[in-house]
């Protein structure tokens, strides 16, 4: 099979959609890679390096969207929907329940669409989300400690507090992977730390996980607002896979937190969790809301880009050499967490919470493949 691996257009996406290494095992397997120059450059990976792993360099992304799959890290850009093909399959992180102008898109050119974040394993977890959930965990805390310095927008705090200072009040919204790495590192700070989260089972493994350190509180409205009420620093890690984030934060809880206080909503992917959030980039990471620092970058990971190809790629090449060496059809006939990354097929939504986010019709990929 041709693969083809763009530069990702994304603002200030660093990230690539294969290593070196990963070329190798792919070109070893029989394939032909074809990787845009330049899209690991930033990360440290040469168009020579790629080319050593027997990859063929091309200067164009329309030279790369030849290929019949496209592996790449986040869902395409204005400029790459032009070259999707019917048939193509597009292989990256696609979250289309908040974004309907890109799934329109899709249907349009009748990809076959496989978004690394519905993938499942044989426990329904979820693979290929795991390892940007956990850098995106801990790099929430790296960016709370900085935009709490005055210089930042910030009330000026210490994350983890100093001798006779109490620490920085952390609330994290969410005891999946992400909350769990954000807890990690906050407690690490020396910070005081308390998961919300509605699943008893998973705030008794916290507990278990973390001792005495860790607070934890069973997930309501009114605790959720309690909470941020006090804090310093919010963290938004609210996930149901494929659908919208649920607004489980209003302007009113927003408006009640301190000025110079911290939000930093992880969910802005799938939408955002709190009525405040917008998209940001790295290049304008911030903004405020009632005094309130904002941050809501749809792709934290790609700020620490080359631990989060290197993460994202050991992931994901099982998966990969499945559709290159069976093709798509036979792949996702026979893996069905695999399949559950089906969300867009040849015109098709066989997501069934895009479908219902976006009122379209939705069709089981079973009954098309």
């Amino acid at each position: 099979m041709k693969i083809g691996v763009p530069k990702e257009q994304k603002t200030q996406e660093y990230r690539v959609g294969a290593t070196p290494s990963a070329v190798d095992a792919l070109k070893k397997a029989g394939h032909h890679i074809v990787v845009q120059s330049g899209a690991g450059s930033k990360i440290g990976y040469s168009d020579e390096r790629y080319a050593e792993a027997g990859a063929q360099i091309v200067d164009s992304l329309d030279d790369v969207y030849q290929s019949e799959m496209i592996l790449k890290v986040k869902e395409p850009q204005k400029q790459e929907f032009p070259l999707l093909k019917e048939g193509q399959i597009l292989f990256c992180y696609l979250h289309l329940a908040p974004d309907p102008a890109q799934t329109a898109e899709l249907i349009k050119s009748k990809v076959v669409g496989i978004a690394y974040e519905t993938v499942t394993d044989l426990k329904g977890n979820l693979p290929l989300l795991v390892p940007m959930s956990e850098i995106a965990g801990r790099i929430s805390i790296q960016v709370a400690a900085t935009a709490l310095q005055m210089n930042f927008g910030g009330k000026g705090l210490v994350m983890g507090g100093v001798p006779g200072v109490p620490p920085a009040n952390v609330v994290i919204i969410g005891g999946g992977v992400v909350g769990t790495e954000a807890a990690r590192m906050a407690l690490g700070f020396g910070s005081d730390v308390t998961i919300i989260d509605r699943n008893l089972s998973r705030l008794r493994q916290l507990d278990y996980l973390f001792g005495p350190r860790l607070k934890t509180l069973y997930s309501s409205t009114l605790a959720i607002e309690d909470s941020i009420k006090h804090a310093d620093v919010v963290i938004g890690s609210v996930l149901i896979p494929g659908k919208k984030a649920p607004k489980l934060i209003t302007r009113k809880m927003i408006a009640s937190m301190e000025s110079g206080s911290v939000f930093i909503d992880v969910a802005i992917d799938q939408g955002g969790c709190s009525e405040t959030s917008k998209p940001t980039t790295h290049e304008n990471p911030t903004y405020l809301v009632d005094g309130v620092v904002h941050y809501c970058v749809t792709n934290m990971p790609g700020a620490c880009s080359r631990t989060a190809t290197q993460a994202l790629t050991n992931a994901t090449l099982e998966y990969t050499l499945k559709l290159a060496n069976k093709g798509y059809r036979v792949a996702l006939t026979e893996d069905p967490g695999l399949r559950h990354g089906l969300n867009v097929y040849r015109g098709h939504v066989t997501n069934e919470h895009v479908a219902h986010d976006l009122n379209y019709t939705y069709t089981p990929a079973e009954q098309l493949l």
